[in-house]
């Protein structure tokens, strides 16, 4: 669908940053650090929104994002939720972006499915949407999807686990990230899957929501411990409820003897993994995702050729402890990539 005539700035900007109250909408204003212009293609807009503007994930990818857009030579607009499932938020984002007169949307969904509708909207208006990180439900509600196959993240984990414990009866914890949400759904599954049990085996004797938070990560660590004193090892959706586990399970002196593995690859947690608090986690790259994403829109831009699909971003398992038949890479090459 074309689109409309182009307005001048000052009723862009006014666009852009209506109705923020809901939402950090970084593009707004003259001087503005994340808009970024360059020569050649500078009347192109792309639009990212994440789930925060806090998490080190998010930070690094719109660092990606910034990076790209400034060797492509278009400008960024920016937004985050306020909170990790603030899909008012994104809903709104996604209205003032369109309205500002975006080619294309790159996006991490806070609620999978709640923020369908807009994105369709968007579509229908001739905008290609991209989701990074995360996968909208369906996956065929955005154009393409660039992302870390978190399935397969869990499942390295879930390997590695397995081959330490060489065969000694598990007591598992699983520290997970909230109900629905496809990224901590996926982690989970792939880590049972890795380690070659079901999920309704005996093995996982405790599994509590963390969203992903430290503080709630020892919370929901401390109960497990509390239900289950006997617990050997943890898996847990970030490397976040990672070391909060392990506060928690330093605080009953059993760090030593109970498997914490992880995944994210953030700079913290792979030194959490150097300094012996996390034996493994698996390492995602989310410059890659939203540097490609901002490359597609301005292919899309060019030639009309939009992207589509799935694309793998990679992962890599980070340990200095290899097992037999388990492919990864030390923590030098994690902390040379590591984000955050």
């Amino acid at each position: 669908m074309p689109r409309t005539a182009r307005l001048p700035m000052s009723l862009l900007r006014a666009a852009a940053c209506t109705g923020i109250a809901a939402l950090t909408l970084t593009a707004c204003g003259s001087g503005s650090g994340s808009t970024s212009a360059g020569t050649g293609s500078g009347d192109v807009k792309v639009g990212l929104i994440t789930k925060t503007d806090t998490n080190p994930f998010f930070v690094k990818m719109k660092e990606g994002a910034e990076k790209s857009a400034k060797a492509e030579g278009v400008k960024l607009m920016t937004a985050a939720g306020k909170f990790d499932g603030d899909n008012a938020g994104q809903v709104t984002a996604i209205e003032n972006m369109v309205a500002a007169g975006v080619k294309g949307i790159l996006i991490t969904p806070s609620d999978s499915k709640a923020i369908v509708p807009a994105i369709a909207k968007a579509r229908a208006k001739g905008v290609l949407v991209i989701a990074l990180d995360t996968p909208t439900e369906p996956e065929s509600a955005v154009d393409a999807l660039f992302a870390t196959d978190n399935l397969k993240a869990g499942e390295l984990i879930g390997e590695y686990a397995k081959a330490v414990m060489k065969g000694k009866a598990a007591k598992i914890a699983t520290l997970d990230l909230a109900p629905g949400v496809s990224v901590g759904v996926q982690r989970h599954d792939g880590f049972l899957k890795g380690f070659g049990i079901g999920a309704k085996d005996p093995a996982v004797v405790c599994s509590q929501d963390t969203g992903g938070d430290q503080a709630k990560g020892q919370t929901a660590m401390e109960n497990c411990l509390q239900k289950e004193p006997g617990i050997n090892v943890v898996y847990t959706i970030n490397e976040p409820a990672a070391l909060g586990a392990f506060t928690a399970l330093k605080a009953k002196g059993r760090e030593k003897d109970v498997l914490i593995v992880s995944v994210d690859g953030g700079c913290t947690g792979t030194q959490a993994v150097k300094d012996g608090k996390i034996a493994a986690t698996s390492q995602q790259y989310p410059l890659k995702m939203a540097a490609e994403g901002v490359k597609a829109v301005v292919t899309y831009a060019k030639d009309g050729k939009k992207a589509s699909g799935y694309t793998d971003t990679g992962v890599t398992l980070i340990s200095d402890k290899a097992q037999a038949g388990v492919t990864s890479k030390d923590t030098g090459y994690g902390l040379e990539n590591c984000w955050g």
